[in-house]
C-alpha cells in the first residue's frame, strides 16, 4: 500500500480498507529528506496510525526496516529512525525489527540529488546491500519465529567506500565522482570510524555493488 494506490499512513486515508484481513504489517515506509525533525515527525505518526488502525483490524504484528548504527546516531534521518524503532516498539502490537546497510539503489539516488556536473560524495566505509535481498530477508523474518535479540542485520557481502561505489555508477552515466571526508554530514566522525557497518551478527549477503551494477540495464 502506498500514497499511489490511494492510501496515505500520516492522514490515515484509505488504511483501514488497506488492512482488512491483513495479518501482519512490513512498514518501509520513509521520509523523503535528511532533516532530522520532519523526518522524525513522519516517524511519530505513522507509527501511531499503523499501530492504531493494525490493532482495529486484527492485525498480529508489525516489522519494519531500520538502519544499521541506528542506535549510535546522534542527529539527522538516522537519528529520527531510532525514534521509529521505540515509537513502534512501544506500541500495542508486537514489532519485529531488521536493521539493513544503505541499498545499492541509494547509490543512484545521491548521483540524482547533486548539483552541477560533479558528484562531491563522502568516502566513507558501507557495506552496501541490494534492496532485494533486504526485501526477501524482511519477508523472512515477518513470517517466521521471532528472532529475539540481537535485533538482526542484513547487509552486503564485504566492506566498500560509498564514493568508490558511486564513481564505479558515475562512470556508466558520465558523471564525475569526487571522493571527500564527509565533514558537514550528521555523524560523519561515527561512520568514518565504521560505527554503520554491521555488527558481528549481521547476516552478509550477495551480491556486491559491482555485481548488481553488472546485472542493471
Amino acid at each position: 500500500m502506498s500514497r499511489a494506490t490511494g492510501v496515505d499512513i500520516i492522514t490515515g486515508e484509505g488504511l483501514a480498507e488497506a488492512l482488512t484481513g491483513v495479518d501482519v504489517i512490513i512498514d518501509v515506509a520513509s521520509w523523503h529528506a535528511s532533516e532530522q525533525e520532519a523526518a522524525t515527525e513522519f516517524f511519530r505518526t505513522s507509527a501511531r496510525n499503523l499501530h492504531e488502525y493494525g490493532q482495529k483490524a486484527g492485525v498480529a504484528q508489525i516489522s519494519m526496516a531500520s538502519i544499521i548504527g541506528v542506535d549510535k546516531a546522534t542527529a539527522g534521518f538516522v537519528a529520527a529512525k531510532k525514534v521509529h524503532e521505540d515509537l513502534l516498539l512501544s506500541g500495542p502490537l508486537p514489532v519485529r525489527i531488521l536493521r539493513a546497510a544503505q541499498f545499492h539503489e541509494f547509490v543512484g539516488q545521491l548521483l540524482d540529488w547533486r548539483q552541477g556536473d560533479v558528484a562531491y560524495l563522502p568516502a566513507l566505509p558501507t557495506q552496501l546491500v541490494a534492496c532485494r535481498t533486504v526485501a526477501e530477508e524482511l519477508v523472512g523474518l515477518a513470517l517466521g519465529p521471532a528472532p529475539g535479540r540481537p535485533i538482526p542485520e542484513i547487509a552486503g557481502p564485504r566492506k566498500e567506500s560509498l564514493a568508490e561505489a558511486a564513481a564505479l555508477l558515475g562512470a556508466r552515466r558520465g558523471i564525475k565522482v569526487v571522493g571527500v571526508d564527509g565533514s558537514g554530514m550528521p555523524d560523519a566522525e561515527i561512520a568514518a570510524e565504521g560505527g554503520f557497518l554491521p555488527s558481528p551478527h549481521a547476516k552478509l549477503a550477495g551480491p556486491t555493488f559491482q555485481e548488481w551494477l553488472d546485472i542493471q540495464p
